[in-house]
């Protein structure tokens, strides 16, 4: 058997044992029931809004409504790649409704985006989330950069999540330039339309409903708090771990496994996180649904100690502190993007395959 045939072997063995353990069954009453919690919890806020009235205390329900909005971008994050419901369709639609009508976000850049990140997580050629603009993630992105640009990569880490106060903003704006480009589709200008009315009219609810410095003032820290809270979940995943340089090729299972890391905790970290935690596994199996990952963990963990494959886990707070230890040091320590654990992995292959 060839080295790329024994590779192929060992995702699909893996796979064939969690689909004989019927891990990837719907799980639809656990999705109807968090659908309907949030829903309840959605108008509750606003129920709330209107029945405080003009009160600096509206900015309570500002944190809120943003704790709330992180919980249907999950559920949208989920229904995106399919694990509601057995209709393909069905599960498109219903991230298209969440992220488009209550959301104010666009499922299909979002899909596209994310979609190219999971084919090649951390390839500095291939993955849109290593090749952000204001963020530096290899040594050669840092040196491109003039004298104040390279000043502020060696402190990106410290201004990392001061930055994620932006991020709400920088979705909706993302959103509405995929969906309003020279070829977009009919379906992408209609949806451009239902967003823009969203944003339209949630803005328009609240300078009705409270007065101007109010207002301001609760959609700003909504803003702000939903981007902390969303980018405070996805940052621990990919971040800090190997980068993989343009043109690589890497099988499958080692591709997914060591460039993401898990995140240990219980119940309130899969809140937090929206399962996102169980990132290793997600990304071998992304249709999974999401309570079903922590049951598929321990095989996966113990799978990759046979085989040999390094299964990073952490704590939440250390990986934060590995996130900005690593920004802060991207044109220092990064000089090889294969530094530990992936050098260690194929040099190890390549000494059992000589």
């Amino acid at each position: 058997m060839s080295a790329q045939q024994q590779y192929v072997s060992m995702y699909t063995d893996l796979l064939r044992t969690v689909r004989e353990l019927g891990l990837f069954r719907r799980r639809q009453g656990y999705y109807f029931t968090r659908i309907g919690i949030v829903g309840g919890a959605l108008l509750g806020v606003v129920a709330g809004m209107i029945l405080l009235g003009n009160t600096w205390h509206q900015l309570w329900l500002a944190g809120a409504l943003a704790l709330v909005l992180v919980q249907v971008a999950f559920l949208s994050h989920d229904s995106a790649h399919r694990q509601i419901f057995h209709s393909n369709a069905r599960n498109d639609w219903t991230a298209r409704i969440l992220a488009g009508c209550i959301l104010g976000m666009s499922a299909s850049w979002w899909r596209s985006k994310h979609n190219k990140h999971h084919a090649a997580p951390n390839q500095t050629d291939r993955d849109p989330d290593v090749q952000l603009k204001v963020l530096a993630f290899t040594p050669e992105a840092v040196v491109e950069r003039g004298p104040i640009g390279r000043w502020l990569a060696a402190r990106q880490g410290w201004f990392f999540f001061p930055l994620l106060t932006l991020e709400g903003v920088g979705l909706h704006a993302s959103s509405l330039r995929h969906l309003l480009r020279k070829d977009a589709s009919r379906a992408d200008r209609i949806d451009a339309i239902v967003i823009a009315s969203r944003i339209t009219a949630y803005v328009a609810a609240l300078y009705l409903l409270l007065p101007p410095g109010k207002a301001t003032a609760f959609l700003g820290i909504q803003l702000a708090v939903f981007g902390v809270l969303l980018g405070a979940a996805f940052a621990p995943n990919h971040k800090g771990m190997p980068i993989v340089p343009a043109g690589s090729k890497l099988d499958f299972l080692r591709r997914q496994v060591l460039m993401s890391r898990n995140i240990r905790g219980g119940i309130l970290t899969d809140f937090a996180m929206g399962g996102l935690n169980y990132q290793i596994e997600h990304h071998l199996f992304p249709s999974m649904p999401r309570p079903t990952l922590r049951r598929v963990q321990p095989i996966v963990r113990e799978y990759c100690e046979l085989q040999g494959i390094a299964y990073s886990e952490v704590g939440l707070f250390a990986s934060y502190r590995i996130v900005v230890d690593y920004l802060n040091n991207v044109g220092l320590r990064a000089r090889d993007p294969f530094d530990c654990p992936l050098a260690a992995e194929l040099r190890s292959t390549r000494g059992n395959l000589a």
